[in-house]
């Protein structure tokens, strides 16, 4: 199958190509905001001709990568659209901080409603698994949202102090768009490697991490909780394995059982452990799959939204939700 009349021409190519280097370029260089306002100064009062020479006098006093990085920088420098996209890159990179700084409320305000939910249960775990995400959408439309406006000449979206700085850059915009740029786009793959590098891993999206929250909340000390395989069956590994009162307790840990229910059959028969359980958000945990995992002397336990809506999991002896999950019942099971 072919895509027809679908082409880019080399003119509008070329200029996206250039905003993106000089984005790269500018994020490597890692330019203070007196840099910045320094090289944003020399270009409005000066040609093209004055504007690079004067820069490079400016970079031949820096030291290390940066030096390196801005040199072949300036090299790309040609003519007076170059120079007007580089100063809008350069404005840019302030205007990426403050996008990315309001894509963290995303992750602020879902950290807020996390600590009021059960960390096993299937609510917290449907946050917790879109809560990287998250980020990267809001980070995308407020991206959409802030060159929209810059396109269409409206500036009133900001700070009566930044009102002057968004009304230049916009007047830029507005010429650079004429020329070929696509300023939303292009912004938004240097964007983008921002907000990833900046995103950290949400323990909470880790299911095997909440539990281990949960079981220490209980106060099973951290230090005598381990990881291990089966001794008597090694194709077997309890992401938990404790001893409290003298029994010893093994736990499965995983988000969803898929095949992976069978092992309780040949491990049942072999392990020395006391107790096993296994912990689950039971999305796929059937009738079947519970009766088999029962049947062999595994505890099962499952997110309360599940438990409470499947009644075979209520009427099931050694089945509960995992509200139930403390001290006083891991002691009570045989």
């Amino acid at each position: 199958m072919k895509i027809k009349k679908l082409s880019i021409t080399k003119k509008k190519f070329d200029i996206n190509l250039q905003f993106y280097f000089l984005q790269k370029q500018l994020v490597k260089a890692k330019l203070t905001d007196s840099q910045i306002n320094e090289f944003i100064e020399i270009i409005n009062l000066s040609n093209l001709e004055v504007s690079l020479k004067k820069m490079e006098e400016v970079v031949f006093s820096m030291e290390g990568d940066k030096k390196d990085i801005l040199e072949s920088l300036l090299l790309v420098i040609k003519t007076k659209t170059d120079l007007r996209l580089f100063v809008f890159t350069l404005k840019l990179s302030t205007i990426r901080t403050l996008l990315l700084q309001e894509a963290k409320i995303t992750e602020v305000i879902t950290a807020s409603q996390l600590s009021t939910l059960n960390p096993l249960s299937l609510e917290y775990d449907n946050l917790s698994v879109k809560r990287p995400y998250s980020k990267r959408v809001t980070g995308a439309l407020l991206s959409l949202l802030f060159f929209s406006n810059l396109e269409s000449g409206k500036t009133n979206f900001m700070s009566k102090e930044a009102h002057q700085f968004v009304k230049e850059l916009s007047v830029l915009a507005i010429k650079l768009k004429k020329e070929g740029l696509e300023p939303n786009q292009i912004f938004m793959l240097m964007f983008t490697e921002s907000m990833n590098q900046s995103i950290i891993s949400d323990s909470g999206s880790n299911y095997e991490d909440r539990i281990l929250s949960v079981l220490i909340g209980m106060g099973i000390p951290r230090d005598k909780i381990k990881k291990i395989h089966d001794k008597a069956d090694a194709s077997t590994e309890f992401d938990f394995f404790f001893e409290l009162d003298g029994k010893t307790y093994g736990i499965g840990a995983k988000r969803t059982l898929r095949e992976r229910y069978k092992q309780f059959i040949k491990t049942a028969q072999t392990s020395k452990i006391d107790v096993m359980i296994e912990i689950t958000l039971g999305m796929d945990l059937n009738e079947t799959k519970a009766k088999t995992i029962r049947n062999h002397g595994t505890y099962i336990f499952v997110a309360d939204e599940i438990y409470n809506s499947r009644k075979f999991l209520q009427n099931m002896n050694g089945v509960y939700s995992v509200k139930k999950l403390d001290l006083i019942l891991l002691k009570s099971l045989k």
